[in-house]
């Protein structure tokens, strides 16, 4: 296990030697003839919301080492361009692994100043396996289903009843997929990637991709830099540490950004009447979580469920209003109902969710090894929760299932770089799901690169969330190819927003700070 960075800007970075070069499959599968796929045939799929988004469709090889042999689809969306100066597709991807691109090209179209989304066909896509791309999976429907064993396994009998849920799922994967897990992960996908652009008819590509996205862009960027126009990474994952160990940093990350919301509480408690003391709103929280694992609310949230619920809370602080409304009336009303209100809204799975993390599992689980004794598993995740209890054995369950996968693992891939364009990096300096000595660990890999830090923010997808001061280097970035430099660890720093205020003190109508994007991300990723 790794040693936790506190020194946020004064880290020593070390990057040399820690990843394979590019795994052997992967060139062989790089270097493989494949015909270029059809042009889609887009069609008008608009919403209200996006009225000129449209769809298409296309078709890519399962084994890109067989490109002739099955195939399967891809979907796809497309805000087309307006104006004349004409600077190519902009592939855009909200992370995960497993989540939908589809509504992310309206999304990023909209958001853009209209002068440099007019430039751009913003291109969404739903990777192999998700959404609408076919064939899509779900390993195990329900996997979700409330009440769970709660996660942190004080007992025995708990531990078991963990353990039996997540090797059940592996066996459900293997068994119901076995044809199409061994391509379901980070190479086949940036394989993809390019068989898009190849059937955009784009000798380069313009690639922003937000949380696990930017290790798509990353890998692409790898096996194909000579195909990379302008490349924006947000929210930036450690490539030095997929996935296992980055899965351990991010449990010391929100367990200190659960701490920061619960500060929030106490700073608020003419609101939610908790406490004004941190810690003692802390001992509330466990104390609820400690009550509905004996007696769930309304059948629908215990503790791990109680956990699914607060979990998003680390990755965007607009739902922090939500969430110590609901506390609150748990604790001070004896009231279920908002909690399990919030649980329906933010922390339950339904189909989407279910194939989102099938995919999720598939891919984390391929691309690189995993421990495969559970004793391990036990000690590492035990050992992080006497010192960050909040998220370390949900997450240690939810990631599980790749102790018992079937699949053998690949290598993660050396992203290092020296062939590329100016690159554009964004990073939150109390990122919970991509900590922030990630982003330093890429700005050092990719060389060139630009990284821009909002100093003491701490969501997950920084821009085209109301910050106009990290949207003005995006804008330039892509309308005009200008980047800030430093020569330092840090090229520009731009202040956080200022966190949410209580439900009971803003505009009924107010939105929030990027709660359109924060739906569309991907989370786990």
């Amino acid at each position: 296990m790794r040693k936790r960075v506190t020194a946020l800007f004064g880290a020593a970075i070390t990057v040399a030697g820690m990843l394979a070069a590019v795994p052997a499959d992967a060139s062989a599968a790089h270097s493989a003839t494949t015909a270029p796929a059809a042009q889609p045939a887009w069609k008008q799929c608009g919403t209200a919301a996006y009225p000129t988004l449209q769809c298409a469709s296309v078709a890519v090889p399962l084994d890109y080492s067989h490109p002739e042999g099955q195939q399967i689809t891809l979907a796809l969306s497309r805000v087309p361009h307006t104006a004349p100066a004409y600077q190519g597709p902009l592939l855009v991807n909200p992370g995960g692994p497993g989540g939908s691109g589809l509504n992310l090209a309206g999304f990023v179209a909209s958001a853009l100043p209209k002068d440099v989304a007019a430039q751009y066909d913003v291109i969404g896509f739903d990777p192999r396996g998700v959404g609408k791309s076919t064939p899509a999976l779900n390993c195990k429907p329900g996997h979700f289903n409330p009440v769970r064993p709660d996660s942190v396994p004080l007992l025995p009998s708990l531990e078991s009843a963990n353990l039996e849920r997540v090797a059940s799922f592996a066996e459900a994967c293997a068994t119901k997929y076995a044809s199409v897990l061994p391509y379901i992960n980070t190479i086949s996908a940036v394989r993809d990637m390019d068989a898009i652009r190849q059937a955009l008819d784009a000798p380069k590509m313009n690639y922003f991709g937000y949380s696990y996205g930017t290790y798509l862009g990353a890998v692409y960027a790898k096996l194909f830099p000579h195909r990379v126009r302008r490349l924006v990474l947000d929210s930036i994952v450690d490539p030095t540490g997929v996935w296992y160990n980055d899965n351990i940093q991010q449990d010391y990350a929100f367990n200190d950004r659960h701490l920061a919301f619960l500060a929030w509480v106490a700073k608020h408690d003419s609101t939610y009447r908790l406490g004004t003391d941190p810690a003692r709103v802390e001992a509330e929280w466990y104390a609820m979580r400690s009550a509905l694992s004996k007696d769930p609310a309304q059948n629908k949230v215990g503790a791990s469920e109680l956990d699914d619920t607060f979990i998003p809370g680390g990755y965007y602080n607009g739902y922090w209003p939500r969430l110590a409304s609901a506390f609150a009336a748990y604790v001070n009303d004896h009231n279920p109902a908002p909690l399990v209100a919030a649980y329906e809204k933010i922390g339950a799975v339904d189909a989407a969710g279910e194939n989102g993390y099938s995919i999720y599992t598939a891919v984390q689980c391929r691309d690189a090894a995993w421990p495969r004794n559970w004793a391990r598993w036990r000690a590492d995740t035990w050992a992080v929760y006497t010192k960050a209890p909040f998220m370390a054995w949900n997450n240690a369950w939810y990631n599980a299932p790749c102790a018992f996968w079937q699949q053998a693992p690949l290598q993660p891939v050396d992203i290092s770089n020296r062939a590329l364009p100016p690159t554009l990096l964004f990073q939150a300096t109390n990122d919970a799901a991509t900590p922030y000595e990630g982003g330093v660990t890429v700005h050092h890999l990719l060389s060139g690169s630009s990284l821009v830090v909002e100093e003491g923010g701490g969501n997950h997808g920084i821009t085209l969330s109301g910050n106009a001061c990290l949207d003005r280097y995006l804008a330039d970035y892509l309308g005009k190819g200008t980047v800030p430099h430093s020569g330092g660890d840090i090229d520009a720093v731009c202040q956080k927003m200022p966190d949410p205020e209580p439900e009971n003190t803003r505009a009924a109508s107010a939105p929030e700070h990027g709660s359109t994007l924060h739906g569309l991300l991907g989370s786990r990723g």
